[in-house]
């Protein structure tokens, strides 16, 4: 089956969800995954009481944790084990790998009350449900009009092999059922049976869950979006023209590759705050361009309509512009620029105000377009254009002044793939790599604005993403000095891995000496911090004195960043606090008697 047509398939089962039994569409999706079986066993009734009685008896599990006053339906969809998938596959065993044994995988349904859960809630509820059997349970959760599907990782006990730690929950988080977004039809394809064959080999059960973790790891999505917009900035920086008449020494490939980089910091950024509906999805579409702007030609590497009346206007008029509610006068307020000679106009320099006019079909509309998008008080969206001592000094082009305008082609914007030849910038030999418009990458990808943690991820591009996107193209070359640029910038940003050592063994050794730094100390803390089901045992006063250091805590990061360290201890301390003191009773009377004793 062609991958269009197979693709098709999935969102179309997707789609089924919206009428029908969720046993009956959960069951079909999975199939045209590629995960057929006939070891099914569903619940006498799909409830929860049904399944408490099958499989909690008398195991650990957490009923307000797990929101089961939620659970509007659940059903054990399916076991998918090694005789099912020998089916498929001709040499398939079942081994140790890697510490790990794994030989069949549960696959359960829950359709939930509420229309919005968020990713911590979800993942708690599938660490719960894990905790109740001893294989890797998948969770096909349906909420409102979405689905989520949420898989945990597991592995055997470096000390105990009796027990399993469950590590990272990983999450596909809201697809939506009526209109399926292109980001999550690609995330379930490269998950489907055969993709993870094709691309993965597999011979056994650890293998197969293996290949659904890289699948499933952000940071091979980040590697593959990365990919895209480089390839694509290549492409870019032959085609766009900024003006370059504050150091005409200075090589106009350096300047413009700047000004590239500049554009997609701020246009990732956008895509970000898109997510949060603070920007119509309108001011991104290639047909409601065409009856916005005057003659737009999506296709053209003539025009730059685009770039200026669009985002332009929307960089430095919008986002850079306090909205018209928040001020008073007449002048302050978002309006087109007065088009007076330039010497006799106040707003000429004034980069504040929307330009090119002219562009759009109706300007007035086009002013209402902008005006619900928030002013954000920061400087990214800051023009660089100013007059110094008489002097224009113009960065980005955001100009009335034709000459002094910025040039970056619409076609850039939204070009179909294609193939183009970048032998020369990667020094290879006979490749054609693939390029597409930059809003067709983006559109491409689903975007969170939640941070990914030790614990919990969700498969989607989140804001860690736009300091790597910036760091790498600073480093992608320097003329000036043949070294990187980030060098020059100091701009560094640490691998969330190694944050999240640092986070660990930072906080591990602070704990220890809280305690009474002995050895055996460290092994209780070190299992505290693992996602095993038994907690190690702390005596109350233990307990009281780890929840006091918690509450003392002083962190000090002085090359702070993008905060990465200190908000990962943050969600750090809250998950110790979670397992020393889940009912929040000693923590609030902590903070009481401090408050107490600091009036």
């Amino acid at each position: 089956m062609a991958d269009l047509q197979y693709k098709t398939h999935i969102s179309d089962s997707i789609k089924s969800f919206a009428n029908g039994n969720l046993t009956s569409n959960a069951l079909n999706l999975f199939q045209t995954l590629g995960y057929s079986t006939e070891r099914q066993a569903p619940l006498d009734q799909p409830t929860f009481a049904e399944f408490k009685d099958n499989y909690i008896g008398d195991k650990k599990f957490d009923e307000t944790k797990a929101k089961v006053s939620d659970w509007k339906y659940v059903d054990l969809l399916f076991q998918l084990s090694k005789e099912e998938v020998l089916k498929q596959l001709s040499l398939f065993d079942t081994k140790q790998v890697n510490r790990t044994i794994i030989e069949t995988y549960l696959f359960f349904a829950i359709e939930l009350d509420q229309d919005q859960y968020t990713r911590t809630e979800l993942a708690i509820i599938t660490r719960e449900v894990n905790r109740l059997f001893v294989m890797p349970v998948l969770i096909l959760f349906k909420h409102g009009n979405a689905l989520t599907f949420s898989v945990i990782n597991r592995r055997l006990h470096k000390k105990d092999e009796s027990k399993d730690v469950l590590e990272k929950v990983t999450l596909i988080k809201d697809i939506n059922i009526e209109k399926p977004h292109r980001a999550h039809i690609e995330i379930l394809f490269d998950l489907s049976f055969d993709e993870l064959k094709r691309t993965q080999q597999f011979t056994n059960f650890v293998e197969l869950h293996n290949a659904w973790q890289k699948t499933l790891d952000t940071k091979e999505l980040n590697k593959r979006f990365y990919s895209e917009l480089f390839n694509w900035y290549l492409w870019a920086i032959q085609s766009v023209k900024f003006p370059n008449d504050v150091d005409n020494d200075k090589d106009d490939t350096v300047y413009n590759s700047e000004s590239v980089i500049r554009l997609l910091t701020r246009l990732i950024f956008v895509w970000f705050i898109k997510e949060k509906g603070l920007i119509p999805d309108t001011l991104f579409d290639e047909k409601q361009m065409k009856k916005i702007l005057n003659d737009f030609s999506p296709s053209s590497f003539d025009t730059s309509k685009y770039y200026r009346a669009i985002l332009q206007n929307l960089f430095f008029a919008t986002l850079n512009t306090q909205m018209d509610d928040d001020v008073t006068n007449p002048e302050e307020k978002r309006r087109f620029v007065n088009l007076l000679p330039k010497y006799s106009n106040p707003d000429y320099t004034d980069q504040t105000k929307y330009r090119y006019k002219d562009y759009f079909t109706d300007p007035d509309e086009a002013i209402k377009l902008f005006s619900s998008i928030p002013f954000l008080n920061g400087g990214l969206f800051e023009c660089l254009d100013s007059k110094e001592d008489g002097k224009e000094m113009r960065y980005d082009g955001f100009s009335s002044t034709e000459s002094k305008q910025a040039f970056v082609p619409d076609k850039l914007f939204f070009a179909e793939e294609f193939l183009l030849d970048l032998n020369a910038e990667y020094g290879t030999k006979g490749r054609k790599y693939k390029v597409e418009g930059l809003i067709r990458i983006l559109d491409s990808y689903k975007f969170t604005i939640t941070e990914n943690t030790p614990l919990e991820e969700e498969i989607a591009l989140d804001p860690e993403l736009l300091g790597k996107v910036f760091e790498n193209l600073l480093a992608s070359y320097n003329p000036e000095t043949q070294s990187t640029a980030r060098k020059q910038t100091g701009s560094f940003y640490t691998p969330r891995e190694i944050v999240n050592y640092m986070v660990d063994e930072s906080l591990i050794a602070y704990f220890k000496q809280k305690l009474d730094n002995k050895e055996e100390s460290e092994t209780r803390l070190r299992d505290l911090f693992a996602h095993t089901e038994d907690l190690p045992v702390f005596t109350d006063a233990e307990t009281d004195l780890l929840i006091k250091a918690i509450s003392h805590a002083k962190i000090l990061d002085p090359a702070c960043g993008s905060g990465a360290f200190p908000m990962g201890v943050l969600h750090r301390l809250v998950d110790l606090l979670n397992k020393l003191d889940p009912d929040n009773e000693k923590w609030n009377d902590l903070q009481i008697s401090r408050a107490i004793a600091e009036t």
